[in-house]
């Protein structure tokens, strides 16, 4: 494996038509919002999830793509699985021993040496800070959320069924919003990739998830989300050679029509001139 010796930071755009990229649990499952702004919001956790689940799509959990994260797992299991290994085993100091877990699990789940864990609990293999990080991403113009009345011709119970005297109808609601588009920033640290054995492999692997995964992540209630610009600002040293927010002030996303936007080619996104020396930049979308 390639280690990582570059700082990068990148903006990620995507964009929702006739969907719900990230419902609030807390207000009805409805689409995040700022409520100052009116801004739609998408959490960093909504897109790891993602990741993690295009990966183990890709890869099928082979060895070294495992997910530590995923649905219907229980964390101390496989916390305490592995203290079972052998590197681990010969390891008689505790210090040193949580130390072997943690290296474990950072070359056997792809999430952990890519975004972290807290593995403190069960057995212990301490904790891991990932080398990448996400923001929110924020909409570039506040979201309308439109909720629509559903109707399912089949009800739970025959005590459901009764009620209605056969009628079998159960009445709901969906939320969506007409179209939304997000911009999202992250960032990738070479010191912390080389604590976690994140390596350039991995990080191409990271860039074929944004890539691509929203494709194998439909469902009816997120309506089309796709992946629109991936812009990546390269340092030539691991600690980078410009700050981030200057660098993604060179990105302008500009709506180019004259009403409400509904597409993506509503929208013109440029980059200004790179005066930085020592960063390089890409657009792999």
């Amino acid at each position: 494996m390639k280690e990582l010796k570059n700082r990068i930071d990148f903006a990620y755009i995507f964009d929702v038509k006739d969907g719900n990229p990230n419902g609030d649990p807390d207000a009805g499952n409805l689409p995040r919002v700022d409520a100052e702004t009116g801004m739609g919001l998408v959490t960093d956790v909504c897109l790891k999830r993602k990741v993690r689940n295009y990966v183990q799509v890709l890869k099928e959990c082979a060895d070294g793509y495992d997910i530590f994260i995923k649905e219907k797992a229980v964390l101390n299991t496989l916390i305490d699985a592995s203290h079972e290994d052998d590197t681990v085993k010969a390891v008689k100091d505790a210090k040193d021993k949580t130390s072997a877990a943690r290296a474990v699990m950072c070359k056997k789940y792809y999430d952990v040496r890519t975004f972290g864990a807290v593995m403190s609990t069960g057995k212990n293999a301490g904790q891991v800070r990932g080398p990448i990080q996400f923001t929110f991403a924020r909409s570039v113009d506040p979201i309308m959320t439109s909720e629509h009345s559903i109707t399912r011709m089949a009800v739970a119970t025959e005590k459901d069924a009764e009620k209605q005297s056969g009628g079998n109808r159960t009445m709901g609601r969906k939320a969506t919003i007409p179209y939304g588009l997000y911009i999202c920033h992250g960032f990738i640290s070479a010191n912390l990739a080389k604590q976690t054995g994140f390596s350039e492999e991995d990080l191409e692997l990271f860039w074929d998830a944004l890539k691509n995964m929203f494709d194998v992540d439909r469902s009816a209630a997120r309506g089309l989300m796709s992946a629109q610009k991936l812009i990546v600002f390269k340092h030539d040293s691991p600690l980078g050679n410009a700050p981030a927010n200057k660098l993604f002030d060179l990105i302008k996303v500009e709506k180019k029509c004259d009403g409400v936007a509904r597409s993506f080619a509503d929208y013109q996104v440029t980059i200004g001139e790179n005066t930085y020396d020592g960063v390089t930049i890409e657009e792999i979308i």
